[in-house]
């Protein structure tokens, strides 16, 4: 199509584009577009896909950590056989029931998210032996007093536990305080005291001992320290000032205890089963007594699941992550109507616990 314009006197002809040009441009165009939009979602998907599914990498590796490096401390200061399976009144007025190294779902401690588990975990950290130290003298008119052959494994502030030289068969034990020390009488002087604990032991688990309760709440690994808060009262488990929160999108947290199955008496410190049993009188194998079940702990197996952040519009996980502990069954995420719309990482160790190791073999276990 051609057009005349009359400018300066001038007859100037200029061409444009016809109608099918255009349309031919807006084809292109669009097809450039659409190929360009096409490219941009892919490579968000892949995006989020490595992303989200970094965050439950980087939370989950976090998670087990934490955990790991607990499991390895129990027991420091609190795997004797005489404070095994006792119950321990804390200075707060909270009672720590069968006290152990390392309990899984810990009859004390409610319940975390749907399917998962518990644990409780006990260690020291005293400079002293772990074994605990002998009570050479305690008068009972001065119960607070105890005398003891190593002085120098103790400080002013740190948390003992006195046992008498006979275990009773309801052992019930009290966690107190070291007030002050009298180098020149080998006297050690704690807040409450006990009478009759002449030959007995004082167990030192340091300035700051942990006692501490891990569980899953609201998909984050929380924990709780009895040293401070009574982790047993079921109308605080929504409070992250008692239960606080440590890695968030931790789903699922599974345990099992690794024990020696051997009948009683025969005990070789090797591990025979993973499950969630603590021998006793009444299981079988039976043992001699409470300590004795918890001598034949000696490693723990755990798994830990870590879910992506990124909740995706479709389901993009068919089947839960396995662990060794469950026969190659799912570990179960149901709790969640839309657990599959998640991406998820499953973290798993198996966590000797040297404390107990080092007691060897036991004499009637």
């Amino acid at each position: 199509m051609f057009k005349f314009q009359k400018k300066s006197g001038l007859i100037k002809k200029s061409r444009g584009f016809s109608l099918v040009e255009i349309m031919v441009g807006m084809i292109i165009g669009l097809l450039g577009t659409l190929v360009m939009l096409q490219v941009y979602s892919t490579s968000e998907a892949r995006k989020k896909a490595t992303t989200s599914g970094g965050d439950a990498q980087t939370n989950g590796s976090i998670g087990l950590f934490n955990l790991q490096r607990e499991l390895q401390l129990a027991g420091y200061g609190a795997s004797s056989p005489k404070l095994m399976g006792c119950n321990v009144m804390l200075l707060t007025g909270v009672p720590i029931n069968n006290i152990a190294p390392i309990t899984i779902n810990h009859a004390d401690i409610p319940a975390g998210d749907a399917n998962t588990d518990t644990l409780l975990v006990v260690y020291g950290n005293a400079n002293g032996a772990a074994e605990g130290d002998t009570i050479t003298g305690n008068n009972p008119a001065t119960p607070t007093l105890y005398t003891v052959q190593s002085l120098n494994s103790f400080q002013v502030g740190d948390n003992v536990i006195a046992q008498a030289q006979n275990r009773a068969a309801s052992c019930n034990l009290t966690l107190d305080k070291v007030t002050t020390i009298d180098s020149a009488t080998s006297e050690v002087t704690v807040l409450n005291g006990a009478g009759g604990m002449n030959q007995g032991t004082l167990f030192n688990l340091g300035p700051s001992p942990r006692i501490r309760a891990y569980a899953i709440r609201n998909s984050n690994l929380t924990v709780c320290d009895f040293m401070t808060n009574d982790c047993r009262d079921a109308s605080k488990l929504s409070n992250t000032n008692v239960w606080v929160p440590l890695v968030n999108n931790i789903v699922s947290m599974r345990a099992q205890y690794g024990r020696d199955t051997n009948v009683a008496g025969s005990m070789d410190g090797i591990v025979d089963i993973f499950d969630q049993t603590v021998a006793s009188t009444t299981t079988s194998p039976a043992v001699s007594s409470v300590q004795c079940g918890w001598l034949r702990v000696s490693a723990i197996r755990l798994a830990i699941v870590a879910r992506s952040a990124q909740i995706e519009t479709t389901n993009i996980t068919s089947i839960a992550p396995t662990w060794q502990g469950s026969a190659n069954v799912p570990i179960n995420l149901t709790a969640r109507s839309d657990w599959q719309k998640y991406r998820y990482k499953k973290f798993e160790t198996q966590v000797p616990i040297k404390n107990i190791s080092w007691q060897e073999t036991v004499s009637g276990c």
